[in-house]
């Protein structure tokens, strides 16, 4: 049985859900659909899982059943490109209340007609899956869909405890010693948020919580301008991509994602669940960063204005990567929380929830109180022959005010922004 453990941050906060759009080079064709998640289901048991809960020791678990629990919809409307508004559409009305885990799944597929080729919406909740997962899930349904390669079975295996997390990477002294004063504080309450309370709430929330969604593509040609220019700078995409975020939004701070399936010995090449991380880039000199271009919409050339402030930014990143301490953190903290002070953050931070201790995680640590933040996933690029392209739908947090969410599919850039 897999057990909710770093999972849980994602369990009780709204906007956990994301997309991923991909048009497959196979028509539109219902009985194939239906086959193809299936033949998905059988290679995954957590597309067969519902949420699950053990009353005596408060722990949640993917409940897995005999039959597949992602929900299609299959629309029979034909749809002019992978750019058509009623793929956002159709996002926003699926991520518009919360789900109740309980009762559906965790992977919701819309499908329309494209010409003699098929473009799906997956919508995926942040419980099944990291933004890495959900491309492969992906890349592997449009191979099934035109060309019947069947994926291999996948055994599903979480990072279970923080003993799998290198040790030079535990937390601060003084982020333990304010964990472990919340983790006593909460202690002390004896309070217990149910999913229930939050489920309602969230709904309530999501009501009012207004997410505009919006695509830019970048082409062949013009991706190829901007990696020779990252080349002659000796930077990467990456740190083009955080140089421009910084310059546009004058922010102070980004937060970036990594996917940590290459150093963790529990992964199964093939498997779901969340196996990313996350960590803050803040410029040395945040006024030369947030001064390369003077407004949006700046061209290539005001982005490497200075190569020294590119140069800077690639610096932080790489030494982030290589600092467990640093690469480690938002994970060894979810570890290092008691498990219903982690559920209680949010509503606490709202004031919807009374617990002081939930209150100042939420606030202090996770930044939940109003969204203020900056955020970035690069998903990196990808070749495919089932897929003539795709973009990625990043999720929401209610502590970030704008997130992109970068993927590459055969040489053309698309980048999905998700703002308040």
């Amino acid at each position: 049985m897999e057990y909710l453990f770093t999972e849980r941050a994602h369990l009780m906060c709204p906007n956990m859900c994301f997309g991923m759009t991909a048009v497959v080079n196979a028509p539109y064709d219902e009985n194939l659909i239906k086959a193809a998640s299936d033949k998905l289901s059988a290679a995954h048991p957590f597309l067969n899982a519902l949420l699950g809960y053990e009353e005596d020791t408060n722990r949640y678990f993917y409940d897995i059943g005999k039959k597949s629990q992602i929900k299609i919809s299959l629309s029979g409307c034909e749809i002019s490109s992978i750019s058509a508004p009623e793929i956002i559409d159709e996002y926003q009305k699926l991520t518009a209340h919360d789900w109740n885990l309980f009762a559906e799944g965790m992977l919701k597929v819309t499908a329309w007609k494209a010409g003699r080729k098929t473009c799906f919406l997956f919508v995926f909740h942040h419980l099944l899956a990291d933004g890495r997962g959900a491309l492969e899930l992906v890349r592997e349904f449009a191979d099934i869909y035109a060309t019947g390669v069947t994926p291999a079975f996948a055994k599903e295996k979480l990072i279970s405890s923080a003993d799998e997390f290198p040790a030079d990477s535990r937390l601060p002294f003084i982020s333990r010693v304010l964990v472990n004063r919340a983790n006593r504080q909460w202690l002390k309450e004896k309070q217990k948020l149910s999913y229930e309370q939050y489920h309602a709430f969230a709904d309530e929330f999501l009501r009012g919580d207004t997410v505009k969604h919006s695509l830019s593509v970048i082409e062949e040609s013009g991706l190829s301008a901007i990696i020779a220019q990252c080349h002659e700078n000796d930077v990467t995409v990456n740190d083009y991509l955080l140089a421009k975020l910084f310059a546009e939004e004058k922010a102070v701070k980004i937060i970036m994602a990594c996917d940590l399936r290459p150093r963790l010995a529990c992964y199964n090449k093939g498997a779901l669940g969340n196996y990313s991380t996350a960590f803050s880039i803040v410029s040395k000199n945040d006024k030369s960063v947030r001064s390369g271009a003077t407004h949006k919409g700046s061209n290539l050339q005001d982005i490497f204005t200075s190569t020294k402030q590119v140069h800077s930014i690639h610096s932080i990143v790489q030494k982030k990567m290589k600092n467990n301490a640093e690469l480690y953190l938002v994970l060894q903290c979810y570890a290092a929380l008691e498990p219903g002070l982690l559920d209680a953050a949010f509503m606490a931070s709202q004031g919807a929830f009374k617990s002081k201790a939930a209150e100042f995680i939420g606030k202090m640590f996770f930044g939940f109180a109003a969204p203020s933040g900056y955020s970035i996933t690069n998903l990196g690029k990808t070749e495919s022959t089932s897929m003539e392209s795709a973009f990625f739908i990043p999720p929401a947090s209610p502590a970030i005010k704008k997130t992109l969410g970068v993927l590459t599919v055969n040489g053309t850039m698309r980048i999905c922004t998700s703002e308040r």
